[in-house]
């Protein structure tokens, strides 16, 4: 009988990396809701909001496949480590726009830095997902997920109520110079992370080849495939956090502290759930509890749209979280176990593009739904077409629906 594996946190590597992990978080977060504040302020139109997303997914998509390539060829480290400063400039950049030090007209100066942010920030899940199985054994790969899923959303917690409290105490440039400061010590913090990386290699093939060839691979493997398009359709079309801003000046009727505490509710839900996978991970229907984890976020958009009060709207976006929770462990779990560490950095790309496609591309057609069906219809119907993302990918992902995850260990 072979001996249990040790516990991931025993692995001095991977408690860096989630320290890394975790800082890179603060910093987009604290960013992100600074920035949404800011744009709704200087404008009042939720399509404005969407535009934000937009502004950060074009230039994502265009860098992400040659990010995973270039992190399967080049030293991890110090990528991350360059992207982590670009993140620091960005956030610096938007600092001296709120504090008035730039001489800017309009909010495109905003949308550009945002574009910036977002060419770093293609590098950051390649980078934690390629030095992720270099620092555990493979037996650790499912408890290790749940870890990182766990620190994951409790930066999605404190990032997001940090900077409604900064934004609310102090004024927006203090918050943008915390989210600098937290990018300059996740870089820091990644280049002395204890890890071997992989030799790289002697020769290259052409790269769009070996892009093409991470392509293939996701694409030709049902379950992994399956998983992100459900993850990606069910919150590009069913989503709540990007109209947040909306929602608390024109619904709710409460202040930037609000905006916090509400994008930081499903972050709260998620941690939950992810702390209980870790002591009892998904073995058998795993894929029968994800669909009907995803069939339950929907349902939990279409109750928040209808919510008036500031307090059942936190606890609908906690077990809204807990929902995606499932979601975000299941899928990170798949793409371990399934891909060589040679195609990581690529693999985690096109994951990143799915993530990416169904949280900036969902905020810019939330904002265009907003305006066109206003804010409550516009979420309602989100809800409703999730649940038919769950049926249509119950049918045409039958692997999926039938996945006990013993079978890929």
């Amino acid at each position: 009988m072979s001996a249990a594996p040790a516990p991931p946190l025993h692995s001095r590597g991977f408690r860096w990396l989630l320290l890394y992990r975790i800082c890179t978080l603060l910093s987009y977060q604290i960013v992100a809701v600074t920035v949404g504040w800011h744009i709704y302020e200087l404008t009042g139109d939720p399509l404005a909001l969407g535009l934000v997303g937009l502004a950060e997914v074009v230039p994502y998509f265009c860098i992400a496949p040659f990010s995973g390539y270039l992190v399967d060829h080049l030293p991890r480290r110090k990528l991350g480590a360059a992207a982590c400063t670009l993140l620091a400039i960005n956030a610096g950049v938007l600092a001296l726009i709120a504090a008035g030090g730039l001489s800017v007209h309009g909010t495109w100066p905003i949308y550009l830095a945002v574009a910036v942010g977002g060419i770093g920030r293609s590098f950051l899940g390649p980078v934690y997902n390629a030095l992720f199985a270099r620092v555990l054994a493979r037996p650790q790969f499912g408890r290790g997920a749940s870890l990182g899923s766990v620190v994951f959303q409790v930066g999605l917690v404190l990032g997001p109520a940090a900077g409604g409290v900064l934004v609310g105490w102090m004024g927006k440039p203090a918050a943008y110079a915390v989210g600098t400061g937290f990018a300059l010590l996740a870089a820091a913090t990644l280049l002395a992370t204890p890890v071997s990386e992989p030799a790289l290699p002697q020769q290259r093939g052409p790269i769009f080849r070996s892009i093409a060839e991470g392509a293939r691979f996701v694409a030709g493997n049902q379950i992994m495939l399956g998983a992100m398009a459900l993850d990606m359709f069910s919150v590009l079309l069913g989503g709540a956090m990007s109209m947040l801003p909306a929602f608390i000046k024109d619904i709710l009727h409460e202040g930037p502290e609000a905006l916090g505490i509400l994008r930081a509710a499903p972050a709260v839900g998620s941690i939950m759930i992810a702390l209980w996978l870790t002591r009892h991970p998904l073995q058998r229907h795993a894929g029968r509890v994800l669909l009907l984890a995803v069939a339950c976020f929907g349902l939990c958009t279409m109750a928040f749209a209808l919510s008036r009060h500031l307090w059942l709207s936190t606890l609908l976006l906690v077990l809204y979280g807990v929902c995606d929770g499932v979601s975000v462990v299941m899928r990170s779990t798949i793409m371990q176990l399934v891909t060589p560490d040679e195609m990581r950095g690529r693999v985690s790309s096109i994951n990143g593009i799915f993530v990416s496609s169904s949280n900036e591309m969902g905020a810019f057609y939330d904002g265009v739904m907003a305006r066109l069906m206003g804010l409550v219809p516009a979420m309602i119907v989100g809800g409703f077409v999730t649940l038919g993302v769950v049926a249509t990918t119950a049918r045409l992902a039958p692997r999926l629906r039938r996945l006990d995850l013993r079978e890929l260990q």
